[in-house]
C-alpha cells in the first residue's frame, strides 16, 4: 500500500483505538503510583498495569482509551470518508473527549496530525510519517515543562526515526513504514526507565507512553489485514483489591445517535452488562436510554453507552457513597446569573456539598477514580451563567483537561486555578471575594493553595517499590503532596504519622476529609489525636470520596 485515504485512517484509528481499549487495564497497572485508581490505558488494561504509584488511581489507560473512543464515535457518527474531514473529526473528538494529562497529550498528538492532513484527500508514506512528526511538535508545544521518558519521547522518537527511514527507503510501502515505527516505538518504550529514575527503580516502562505504542500497534494489525475489534466483556478475573474495593455505580443517559438508533438491541445490551456489571436498571424511552449499573470496571460501561449516541447525565461513584437523586430520576437545579462563577471537580456526595457550600456553582462529578473530560468541563462551564469563571481541578492529572476547556470556550472569561488537592480546592474557595476584582480574586486565591499542606490515605493495590521503600500490596499508605512517606498495614497508625509530618507550631487549621471507607470511630480517634497533640483549630467533614480513608489539609 503507498497512499491511504479515508476510509483507510478511519480503520486505522479504529483498530488502534480497540487495540488499546481492550488492554486498558494493563496500562492503567503499569503507572508508577500504587493506589487503586490507575487507569492510563485497556490493552487500556496492559497500560494502566504500567502505574508504577501503587495507589488505586492509576488511571492512564483507562483516560487514553476513553480519549480515543470519543473520537472514534465521533468519526462513525459523520459518516465521512474523506481523509481531511475524518482527521478533523477524529481531532475534535479526542479534544473534547481528553481525560487526565495522558489523554490531552494523545489529542494533541492527533491534532497535529489532523493539521497536517487539512485539504489533504490521501496520504502518501512519506506524508503520513510528516503528520506523525507534526503530531509529536504539537504535543510538545501542548506542556509547559515536557519531561522525558514519557509518551512525549516515544511519539518523538518513533516518528524522527520513522523519517529518516523514509528518507533512505523512499519506496518503503505503508505497511512496511508502520512495522518500523511499531519497533522504534517499542524501543523507545523500553528506553523509558533510563530517562526516569522512578520507572527504573519500581521496573516499569511508562504507561502512557505503552498506551501510544498499543495505538501503534493496532494500525500494524489494520495493515496486516488482522484489524482489531472491541472487546466489551474484558477479563472477568477477580482484583487483587477486591476485598477493598466494592466498585462503583454508573449511571447515565445517552441520547441515541442515527446509527445508535439502527445498533442499539436491549436484549443484547443487557447480556453484554451482564458480563461487566450487575444490579442493572435499563430504561429504554423513544430515542434515550437510561443505565444505572453497579460495576467494578466503570470505564467499560462508559465505553458501552458511547458506542450509541452522546451522553447527557452521567455519574460514576463509590457503591458506599449515598446518591441521592439517582440520574434516572434527578432535575438539575437551576442556575443564576452572576458576575462571577466556580467550578469545582470532586468525587463523593459529602465533598460535592462542601464545595456547594463554598459558593462553587457547578460541582463536576470525578477526581481519582474517573478523570473528567474536556467535554465535561465545556458542559460544566455552559451551565454556570458568568462572564467571569474560575475552575479548581482538585487534582494534577485534570488540570490540562480544565485548561484546554478553557482554550476552547469564546464567549466567558475561564480562568484555572491549578489546585491539585481538595483541600487547594477548599482554601481557594474561601480566599474567593465576589466584591474583588478578577484579579484580585485570582491572586488571592493561587496565594491561598500555596499554603496548603496535603496528606491523604489509601492503600497500596500492589507490591513495589518507590523512592527506597517497599510498599506491599494492602499496605496503607500516607501520602503527602506526592511522596509516600509511611507505610503499613494499620490504617490509623498511618494516619497518625502522616499527621505527624504535616503539622507543627506553625499550624493553625486541620481539615480531615472522612471517605466512604472510614468508619466514624475511626474519624473520632484521629480527631482526638490531633485535639491532643496540636494547638490547632480542627475541621471535619464527611466527604464520603471513594478510594482515600482520609484527606488531610493542613495550613
Amino acid at each position: 500500500m503507498e497512499k491511504i485515504n479515508g476510509l483507510i485512517l478511519k480503520n486505522l484509528l479504529e483498530s488502534g483505538a480497540h487495540n488499546l481499549s481492550n488492554q486498558r487495564k494493563a496500562v492503567d497497572a503499569m503507572n508508577v503510583f500504587p493506589v487503586p485508581d490507575g487507569d492510563t490505558g485497556t490493552n487500556k488494561e496492559i497500560v494502566n498495569s504500567l502505574n508504577v504509584f501503587p495507589v488505586p488511581d492509576g488511571d492512564t489507560g483507562t483516560n487514553m482509551s476513553l480519549t480515543i473512543l470519543n473520537g472514534i464515535s465521533e468519526v462513525t457518527k459523520s459518516g465521512s470518508e474523506s481523509l481531511s474531514t475524518v482527521a478533523k473529526i477524529f481531532s475534535r473528538g479526542l479534544l473534547m473527549g481528553a481525560r487526565g494529562n495522558s489523554g490531552v497529550i494523545l489529542s494533541q498528538i492527533f491534532r497535529g496530525f489532523a493539521q497536517y492532513a487539512k485539504d489533504k484527500e490521501e496520504l502518501t508514506v512519506k506524508e503520513f510519517s510528516e503528520a506523525l512528526i507534526n503530531g509529536s511538535k504539537m504535543a510538545y508545544k501542548a506542556v509547559m515543562r515536557p519531561t522525558e521518558g514519557t509518551i512525549l519521547t516515544v511519539v518523538r522518537e518513533s516518528s524522527e526515526y520513522g523519517e529518516i527511514f523514509i528518507n533512505d527507503h523512499p519506496e518503503a510501502s505503508m505497511e512496511e513504514f508502520v512495522n518500523y515505527i511499531v519497533d522504534e516505538a517499542n524501543a523507545s518504550l523500553q528506553r523509558t526507565p533510563e530517562l526516569l529514575d522512578v520507572l527504573k527503580e519500581a521496573h516499569c516502562v511508562d504507561s502512557g507512553a505503552m498506551g501510544y505504542v498499543t495505538i501503534l500497534e493496532g494500525f500494524k494489525s489494520y495493515l496486516q489485514g488482522n484489524p482489531i475489534t472491541e472487546n466489551l466483556a474484558g477479563s472477568n478475573e477477580e482484583s487483587e483489591v477486591s476485598e477493598k474495593a466494592s466498585g462503583y455505580r454508573v449511571e447515565y443517559i445517552v441520547t441515541l445517535s442515527d446509527n445508535g438508533k439502527k445498533t442499539f438491541k436491549e436484549e443484547r445490551v443487557r447480556k453484554q452488562l451482564e458480563q461487566i456489571g450487575n444490579d442493572i436498571q435499563l430504561a429504554v424511552k423513544e430515542d434515550t436510554f437510561a443505565l444505572s449499573v453497579h460495576s467494578m470496571t466503570p470505564g467499560e460501561v462508559l465505553m458501552l453507552g458511547q458506542k450509541y449516541g452522546k451522553f447527557t447525565k452521567v455519574q460514576v461513584e463509590d457503591i458506599q457513597s449515598e446518591l441521592q437523586p439517582s440520574l434516572m430520576e434527578a432535575e438539575e437545579a437551576p442556575i443564576e446569573n452572576a458576575a462571577y462563577g466556580i467550578i469545582a471537580v470532586a468525587a463523593g456526595e459529602g465533598l460535592k456539598k462542601l464545595f456547594t457550600d463554598y459558593r462553587v456553582n457547578y460541582v463536576v462529578s470525578g477526581g481519582q477514580t474517573m478523570n473528567p473530560s474536556t467535554e465535561d468541563f465545556v458542559t460544566a462551564i455552559s451551565k454556570v451563567h458568568a462572564d467571569t469563571i474560575y475552575i479548581l481541578p482538585n487534582n494534577s492529572n485534570i488540570i490540562m483537561a480544565a485548561k484546554q476547556a478553557a482554550e476552547v470556550t469564546e464567549d466567558k472569561k475561564i480562568i484555572v486555578i491549578e489546585t491539585k488537592s481538595v483541600p487547594q480546592g477548599l482554601s481557594a474557595c474561601i480566599s474567593f471575594n465576589p466584591e474583588e476584582e478578577v484579579d484580585a480574586n485570582t491572586e488571592a486565591m493561587n496565594e491561598a493553595i500555596t499554603l496548603v499542606k496535603t496528606g491523604s490515605v489509601t492503600y497500596a493495590v500492589k507490591d513495589t517499590t518507590v523512592d527506597g521503600k517497599q510498599i506491599n500490596s494492602g499496605d496503607y499508605m500516607a501520602i503527602l503532596e506526592k511522596e509516600i512517606i509511611f507505610n503499613e498495614k494499620d490504617k490509623l497508625a498511618v494516619t497518625k504519622e502522616l499527621i505527624k509530618k504535616m503539622c507543627d507550631e506553625d499550624t493553625e487549621v486541620v481539615t480531615l476529609i472522612k471517605g466512604s471507607e472510614a468508619t466514624d470511630e475511626e474519624c473520632e480517634e484521629i480527631r482526638q489525636f490531633i485535639e491532643q497533640n496540636y494547638n490547632v483549630d480542627i475541621d471535619v467533614e464527611d466527604g464520603q470520596q471513594p478510594v482515600y480513608s482520609f484527606i488531610i489539609g493542613a495550613e
